[in-house]
């Protein structure tokens, strides 16, 4: 199989977990973590990160195994990269990537974004380089900044790997666009390995399968890395919101009245750094209408969980771009992402992924 050419946009702590992750793989004769160790023909190992683009003066014009260490990023070093893998970090647009209480202070985990040059290109850096896939990392509520990197994917080739809740792939006049051009999207939202949107919706699908009736549930996330801070600004959370909240409600037969469903991250404790801590409840009726109420805490790296689906998505879209499938990938999408263009049960996801990636064979 020929390699996949990767551009990332937002080189923050997915992204390090993303590139960590990439070489893990290709020095490891196992496939231990990995949902599919091959998709399509493709395997991780064949993954290869070619440029990226953020905002941030600490991260730009510096090789890409160089700016994932580079502040505020805290992910968790679980991988020996070199140092420098070819693959530069050019200054993309700020637009609205940047909340205002994130601009650099005297806090490391504030953003460094007075620019010294011009953002390039976007288009001119995907073809100069060559790329196949771009996957957006870019900070919740960065409405204009995906649209911009969707834009570029489509005016250049380039399959779109959409991993933030602003929608792409699940917005009807994107998912337009996408087709019109013959270019595959894979979105919106990433859905993490085994974090709390799968964990949450697996405890609904257990009620629904033995005839349990949730009366409410709610599901609270804290965490220490930059993606928790940046929603501290509460109005860039509606996407968020929406996208966590559809994940869970919309596997009911008869979704939750908003009154009696919460989803959505909680707060930003700095010392958690990239650990994620999610408490979940629910409660329903039983036989006679006696109550029965679950509560959960997951303790998760979050980052790591992330690109645990970020490199089936980015096979899928690329396995989407070789055979000439163009629009939001239905199956990939719902096995990957939080809010896709079509909400299915997990296990039907499952098997709609697979039987793409054998597209092949069909």
């Amino acid at each position: 199989m020929s390699t996949i050419r990767l551009a990332i946009a937002g080189v923050g702590n997915c992204a390090s977990a993303l590139v960590q992750g990439i070489h893990h793989y290709s020095d490891k004769k196992d496939s231990v973590g990995l949902m599919h160790p091959t998709l399509g023909g493709y395997t991780v190992s064949d993954i290869q990160i070619v440029c990226g683009f953020d905002v941030d003066e600490r991260k730009t014009n510096m090789d890409l195994a160089q700016a994932i260490n580079s502040e505020p990023n805290c992910a968790d070093q679980f991988a020996d990269i070199p140092d420098e893998i070819g693959a530069l970090v050019y200054r993309g647009p700020v637009l609205d990537g940047v909340a205002d209480h994130m601009h650099q202070g005297t806090d490391t985990n504030e953003f460094d974004v007075e620019p010294s040059e011009e953002p390039v290109n976007i288009e001119s850096k995907l073809n100069e380089h060559n790329v196949d896939i771009l996957v957006c990392y870019l900070p919740v509520g960065s409405t204009e900044g995906v649209e911009r990197y969707a834009e570029a994917a489509i005016n250049t080739g380039v399959g779109f790997v959409n991993a933030i809740p602003e929608f792409i792939s699940s917005d009807s006049d994107w998912a337009k666009k996408f087709e019109d051009a013959e270019i595959p999207v894979v979105g919106d939202d990433i859905k993490s390995q085994l974090g709390a949107t799968i964990t949450h919706r697996s405890l609904v699908q257990l009620f629904n399968d033995r005839g349990v009736n949730l009366r409410d549930t709610y599901q609270l996330n804290v965490g220490g890395n930059n993606d928790f801070k940046n929603m501290l600004d509460r109005s860039r959370l509606g996407s968020k919101k929406k996208s966590k909240t559809s994940a869970v409600n919309e596997i009911l037969e008869e979704p939750l009245n908003p009154e009696e469903i919460h989803i959505g991250p909680s707060d930003f404790v700095p010392f958690l750094n990239d650990q994620k801590t999610a408490f979940m409840r629910l409660k329903g009726d039983i036989f006679g209408e006696s109550e029965v109420e679950i509560d959960v805490q997951l303790r998760v790296q979050d980052s790591p969980n992330s690109a645990g689906s970020a490199v089936d998505a980015i096979r899928c879209a690329k396995i989407g771009l070789d055979h000439g499938v163009g629009g939001p990938l239905i199956g990939p999408s719902a096995f990957t992402m939080k809010h896709p263009p079509e909400q299915m049960a997990d296990e039907t996801a499952k098997q709609r992924i697979r039987e793409f990636a054998d597209i092949e064979n069909r």
